[in-house]
């Protein structure tokens, strides 16, 4: 079986993550058909719009943590090709149909999507503050989020569809037999445009996308690195066990007291 089903419809691609046993967790095989399909449809001279869904009852779960325990790799293994998708550089817009769970890595992957129809009652959650040693602080900011609701999505909380199509993060609900026809009607609008002015202008959107700046993200560096590294295989441990974790909070405790900041005038890292 296949972990990513493609079909097309004329000129639009519909990418279906396929893990339905696992909510479709993002394993090494996954994300390399990922981003074959991404370099696939990036080449391809007759597919102008991507729909991304998933299989099941998941959109996608994120990390998953069963290989991650099992490689010793958290994060991931490097991948062979980029995935352009993740990284910004396919120039073709991707509409994102949310069937249901999107966590964690799943989270991220409807954050990078162009448009986004997803069915009543899906869940999603940034996870990153449940599994590193920092939370998801730019997700809330690359979505023009006020600052509640950003530390809320940092934090780890979880927001259903009806309160992110509230906030402006969804685009379209939809009943589940719905889905894939919704995202399909506004990829038929999409290409009803002229090619480059759908090109230029998803483009032209996306650079207009708040960014993190560069001492912030030095600064998120280094407090990635600011606790006992030990947390985060603990913290995955624990939720494939299904036990309470055990967490070390810092190798010497009163680095606790010490957190990095920013020296505002040079833009450097300073303890």
């Amino acid at each position: 079986m296949a972990v990513v089903e493609t079909e097309t419809h004329g000129q639009t691609l519909v990418v279906r993550m396929n893990r339905p046993e696992r909510l479709n967790a993002l394993n090494t095989d996954l994300r390399q058909s990922l981003a074959e399909t991404w370099m696939m449809f990036r080449e391809s001279k007759e597919l102008e719009v991507a729909i991304l869904t998933g299989t099941g009852r998941g959109f996608c779960a994120g990390e998953d943590m069963k290989e991650t325990l099992e490689h010793g790799v958290v994060g991931g293994k490097k991948l062979a090709i980029e995935d352009l998708f993740r990284t910004g550089k396919l120039e073709k817009p991707v509409i994102g149909a949310i069937n249901g769970f999107a966590m964690g890595g799943g989270f991220m992957l409807v954050e990078a999507t162009d448009l986004r129809v997803a069915v009543r009652g899906a869940l999603f959650e940034i996870s990153e503050a449940k599994r590193w040693l920092l939370g998801g602080y730019n997700h809330g900011h690359l979505a023009n989020l006020p600052y509640p609701v950003a530390m809320e999505m940092a934090l780890g909380f979880r927001f259903t569809a009806e309160r992110f199509y509230e906030l402006g993060f969804i685009n379209r609900l939809t009943e589940p037999d719905n889905l894939l026809p919704t995202a399909l009607e506004m990829a038929g609008h999409l290409l009803t445009l002229p090619p480059a002015s759908r090109v230029n202008t998803v483009h032209m959107m996306r650079q207009m996308r708040p960014r993190v700046a560069p001492p912030m993200q030095g600064l998120a560096d280094a407090l990635h690195e600011h606790g006992a590294l030990s947390d985060r295989v603990e913290s995955r441990a624990a939720f494939s066990e299904k036990r309470k974790p055990n967490f070390k909070g810092w190798d010497n405790p009163e680095d606790r007291y010490n957190l990095p900041s920013i020296d505002e005038v040079t833009g450097t890292l300073k303890k």
